[in-house]
């Protein structure tokens, strides 16, 4: 027994796994242009059932027309074309159908975005157009995004997290511009608020880029899948409770703010010790990490200005 099924639908995302798997699937393309227009072509020379039996003929610039309302379905293209033979029936032949004539007909919006494919893809393409430091790409796809009636409030969150994710600390300024992105989508709403979504967008994609705060977090939590959350050494503890003290709690804690900013002492638990997880790319982040190291060589030279003992809990 064969079993033949299609559907217009991604399958990954509407056919049940089980019968997937037992499946061999093909995807079927649109139909590029000149393909639609030999169908259109056949549809018309077909003197014995066709509309070429009819005189229907198509003017200058019909053809392509028809070709690319389609968008790759020559379906489309044969329904636009017999709608618009059947608005000039009666007349007298030969029947020429111009642009304006099919357009009436066709009735179809030039966007196609269904909520499957276009949807995952779309965004995707958007994140990564950013990430590429494209902002005309970025744009391009947010408008077919929003044109194809997406949630802004979805292309607002994507960008959040591509704040962080894509540019992280080599411009901190990118997660605030991203998060005044998307309460300006809650408080203004389409469609004027495309304007404050393209805004973040091309400072996003102009954005320099880092992963690191992205890598860090990851690595971290894989050793604590690993390994178990490691308790933090004693002087890390919390010594501020009756009785902590007497554990060994905040035992030998150096306050920074009373060596300069900085002061070496373990941070890490101690199967960790010495574990790097964040490691600074590009831009402020590098910045940052050139100030702290500054500020070690500063300290570990006994150049760190004293501002007092601090507290100690």
């Amino acid at each position: 027994m064969t079993l033949i099924g299609a559907t217009t639908e991604n399958p990954y995302f509407e056919v049940n796994s089980a019968l997937l798997s037992r499946c061999q699937l093909y995807r079927f393309e649109p139909l590029p242009p000149d393909l639609v227009e030999q169908v259109v072509q056949t549809a018309l020379g077909d003197t014995e059932r066709g509309l070429g039996a009819k005189g229907v003929a198509l003017a200058a610039g019909g053809l392509g027309f028809l070709a690319e309302v389609s968008r790759g379905d020559a379906r489309v293209a044969l329904n636009a074309l017999e709608a618009a033979s059947r608005s000039r029936a009666g007349a007298a032949t030969p029947v020429i159908l111009t642009v304006d004539d099919l357009r009436d007909a066709a009735q179809k919006s030039p966007v196609s975005y269904d909520r499957a494919d276009a949807h995952y893809d779309t965004i995707s393409a958007f994140i990564k157009s950013m990430r590429g430091s494209d902002p005309d790409a970025a744009i391009y796809y947010m408008a077919s995004m929003l044109a194809g009636g997406e949630d802004p409030k979805f292309i607002a969150r994507r960008m959040i997290v591509f704040a962080s994710e894509d540019v992280g600390n080599a411009d901190p300024q990118a997660l605030q511009v991203a998060i005044a992105a998307s309460r300006a989508v809650e408080f203004v709403g389409l469609p004027e608020c495309r304007i404050c979504l393209s805004q973040a967008a091309t400072y996003l994609a102009l954005a320099a880029k880092s992963n690191a705060a992205y890598k860090a977090v990851d690595a971290a939590l894989d050793d604590v899948k690993r390994e178990g959350n490691q308790p933090p050494p004693p002087h890390l503890r919390d010594a501020s409770y009756l009785g902590a003290k007497a554990l060994g709690h905040g035992a030998g804690y150096q306050y920074p703010h009373g060596h300069g900013g900085w002061v070496e002492q373990q941070y890490l638990p101690d199967k960790l010790s010495g574990r790097r997880y964040y490691v600074p790319i590009r831009g402020t982040e590098r910045e940052m990490a050139v100030r702290l190291a500054e500020d070690k060589r500063r300290a570990a030279a006994g150049e760190a200005d004293e501002h007092g003992p601090g507290e100690t809990g």
